[in-house]
């Protein structure tokens, strides 16, 4: 029986790092009250607190469109920004802080933390880090897991696109993506195992379930997800995009993926299956070099640059980007390509304040103007 074509709907969350304007420092204790401002002036849902009192998330509505996701996601930049610069706070849209310490850090007080803090440990304490999620719509539980087996290929190509953590208490680590470093620490994280069903995935959860391991589905974290409160397949691989037009061209490569891989089942074709040891060289290359040294072709078996690799994506999506209506948004790849990821970029203006005499913590200053600056260009 035909599977019915997906609604394809997208939404976005997004977390931010709070920064003191003056001082720069990653704030370790913000006021109170401006939780609950948030929470009194958005929607239910759009915002919330994360792990660590430093950081603050929100989440769009279900959206139609990546467009449509694009103003949600400027509403709530902007409204944040208001709010936390009332306290002259700043929102900071980067995967890690330039030079916060996290033995610095103070917990969320909220009972699901504290249990993940009792399991985790210091492996949890160090989450000073904060990434992009997408969901997308696909309501049919056994074309999710499809896309799911398939779509992992992928998500090297993403990551290399948004990388934004260069950083790490102060020093350069020579990767582009620290964050993904910090957060494989954690269990149940990577790429996602094939599942031959939902019923398969379902009882695979369930044996953590069963053992109270896990209450739930969401604290399996890997790369890619079946969402366990929506009908949607979850991207997490990301990190965040200062510059909001990047992560909108990341959202919509994703949305553009899962359709092309509902089209191959459509015409009982399949995307090629590739080892997650094969795809996790190219998450490896992704994480430590971003998009300036190329992944794997595996088909070709030779490197190939990111360019490339994105002129044959755009071309092999072409179809469901015109069909979701996000070609801008998909081509503004080449943009991106151009002036560098966020991590690139970090560096380049670490290296020129270096170069203009500035010593190392006013150089680190210098990076995290850049990115308040880029975070708030949007708003």
């Amino acid at each position: 029986m035909p599977i019915r074509e997906p609604s394809f709907t997208i939404g976005i969350e997004e977390e931010y790092l709070l920064v003191d304007k003056q001082t720069r420092e990653l704030v370790s204790a913000p006021p109170p009250d401006l939780m609950a401002k948030c929470e009194a002036v958005l929607p239910k849902g759009e915002v919330s607190p994360e792990f660590l009192q430093s950081q603050i998330e929100i989440g769009t509505p279900v959206c139609n469109s990546v467009s449509d996701a694009g103003l949600e996601l400027r509403r709530l930049r902007e409204t944040i920004a208001g709010l936390a610069g009332e306290y002259g706070l700043a929102p900071m849209a980067a995967s890690t802080h330039p030079f916060a310490k996290w033995s610095a850090q103070q917990q969320t007080d909220k009972e699901r933390y504290h249990e993940i803090a009792h399991d985790l440990q210091v492996v949890v304490r160090r989450m000073i880090i904060c990434g992009m999620h997408v969901h997308i719509g696909i309501e049919d539980d056994e074309l999710r897991i499809d896309i799911l087996n398939q779509a992992s290929y992928f998500m090297p190509h993403l990551l290399a696109l948004s990388t934004s953590s260069p950083f790490w208490q102060g020093e350069l680590t020579g990767l582009h993506s620290y964050r993904l470093s910090v957060f494989d620490e954690l269990p149940r994280t990577g790429l996602p195992p094939q599942f031959a069903s939902f019923s398969e995935y379902e009882r695979t959860i369930e044996v953590l379930v069963n053992v109270k391991l896990i209450e739930d589905a969401t604290k399996i974290w890997w790369d890619l997800r079946p969402s366990h409160r929506f009908p949607t397949l979850e991207m997490r691989i990301t990190d965040m995009c200062p510059l909001l037009d990047d992560a909108l061209c990341i959202a919509a490569f994703f949305q553009c993926i899962c359709r092309f891989l509902y089209r191959l089942r459509r015409d009982n074709q399949r995307w090629r299956h590739y080892p997650a040891f094969l795809i996790n060289e190219n998450r490896w290359r992704a994480q430590r070099y971003g998009v300036s040294e190329g992944l794997v072709d595996f088909g070709e078996g030779t490197v190939v640059p990111c360019a490339d690799l994105m002129a044959e994506l755009l071309e092999l999506l072409g179809q469901d980007a015109e069909s979701l209506g996000c070609v801008t948004e998909i081509q503004h790849v080449n943009t991106l390509l151009k002036r560098g990821t966020s991590a690139a970029r970090q560096i380049k203006c670490y290296e020129a304040a270096k170069a203009r005499g500035k010593n190392d913590q006013d150089a680190l200053k210098a990076v995290v103007d850049e990115l308040l600056e880029e975070t708030l260009a949007a708003t």
